[in-house]
């Protein structure tokens, strides 16, 4: 959300869908548009990364979303807020749609002008996207109902007559961690940033975990890490979350989707997506922050490139960022290190629940790079029941 670049072009994107959805009729969506959207998935790799490829034991027809915590925006009210979705209110753009900074009232959540009340990031979604609709719906539903201080906060969504489908979130100033690793001339993030952003996720994910229907976002990666004023990381865009398994069940059985170099070995190969699906893309978001080098590049993998190295604690250093100038405790780089290479197991049973993972980053950090949790952070959460509309939520 934060970090797509593109033109102001979805402004004024064509209308080839005819679909009349309002908020009166979100609960009536048929399984038509998610058909289609599932058919026209392939196992290919994209231009961006991205891959998908059907899976006919994937449930096909999305719930309506909680509309009650959600404000429903009109579309007048979000190009008033936006200035007419203009040039300079352009953040930036991706495979949802583009992304505009708006404001309005914090108190009634009216647009108005620019610099007065609370600033807004509104995707717009591109309205000849069959599977952007679906995920816009996913977001609209896990968004309106989880709240989490490491879950970017959904303030609203519009849904009109005439196809438009929008999302309203809170403004992350800092933008995505993808942008704060590997854009040039961007300041450098110090080690204590990087460790406190890695418990931020970890974190986020293992309250998704830990509901009494565990979710799995997964799409875990840098840029769908933002991150606040004061470098809070929060995880964005739940288009491709997904309830996990339930009962003795270790697995769901879905169509894969994600993001190249993210997404776990035996998800890709077999379709089985479980809670430590997203703890293998946890792996690569730690790698990333070790090294300052992207999941995939080119033809080279992340995990199988730096693999020999954090295997070896003797060998971490070769890897180790070059921006952050040495300056690291090198203790702490071999356990997260370590952590990292348990996450990226080829076995998924030998990988770390997340809230071991989240535990074992708060121990070996130093007190001051931790100050903002408190101790009982340190613990396993405890299960929390799951919002009732969500047990009905198809991938």
């Amino acid at each position: 959300m934060g970090n797509c670049m593109g033109s102001s072009k979805c402004a004024t994107a064509p209308t080839p869908l005819e679909s009349k959805v309002t908020r009166s009729s979100i609960s009536t969506l048929t399984t038509a548009t998610t058909d289609k959207a599932s058919r026209r998935s392939s196992s290919a790799f994209s231009s961006a990364g991205q891959f998908s490829r059907a899976s006919s034991d994937e449930p096909q027809s999305p719930a309506a979303p909680a509309l009650s915590s959600l404000k429903s925006f009109n579309m007048s009210d979000l190009r008033a807020a936006t200035k007419n979705f203009g040039s300079n209110s352009f953040l930036g753009e991706g495979g949802f749609g583009c992304v505009y900074k708006g404001w309005i009232d914090e108190i009634t959540l009216a647009p108005t002008k620019p610099g007065v009340g609370k600033m807004v990031a509104i995707k717009k979604l591109k309205k000849e996207s069959f599977q952007g609709h679906k995920e816009w719906l996913a977001e609209v539903t896990y968004l309106g109902q989880l709240h989490h201080e490491n879950l970017v906060n959904l303030v609203g969504y519009c849904s009109d007559s005439d196809s438009n489908k929008l999302l309203v979130y809170e403004y992350m100033l800092r933008g995505s961690l993808e942008n704060h690793l590997f854009r040039r001339g961007t300041q450098p993030l110090s080690w204590p940033m990087r460790v406190n952003i890695a418990v931020d996720v970890a974190r986020g994910l293992s309250f998704l975990h830990g509901l009494e229907n565990p979710i799995i976002f997964r799409d875990l990666k840098s840029s769908n890490v933002l991150l606040a004023g004061d470098y809070r990381a929060k995880l964005s865009d739940f288009g491709l979350a997904r309830n996990g398994p339930t009962g003795d069940k270790s697995h769901v059985s879905t169509r894969v989707v994600g993001t190249r170099g993210y997404a776990a070995p035996e998800y890709v190969a077999t379709g089985h997506l479980s809670v430590k699906s997203d703890v293998y893309s946890f792996g690569v978001v730690l790698l990333e922050l070790l090294t300052g080098r992207r999941a995939a590049d080119g033809d080279v993998m992340l995990v199988e490139w730096a693999r020999p190295y954090i295997g070896d604690r003797r060998k971490v250093s070769r890897v180790m960022d070059t921006r952050l100038g040495g300056q690291y405790p090198k203790r702490q780089a071999h356990d997260v290190a370590a952590l990292a290479m348990r996450c990226l197991h080829h076995d998924p049973r030998h990988r770390p629940a997340m809230p071991e993972a989240l535990q074992h980053l708060q121990l070996n950090a130093k007190p001051s790079f931790t100050s903002s949790f408190s101790s009982a952070a340190v613990a396993a959460p405890a299960r929390r029941s799951t919002p009732p509309l969500i047990h009905e939520i198809a991938s």
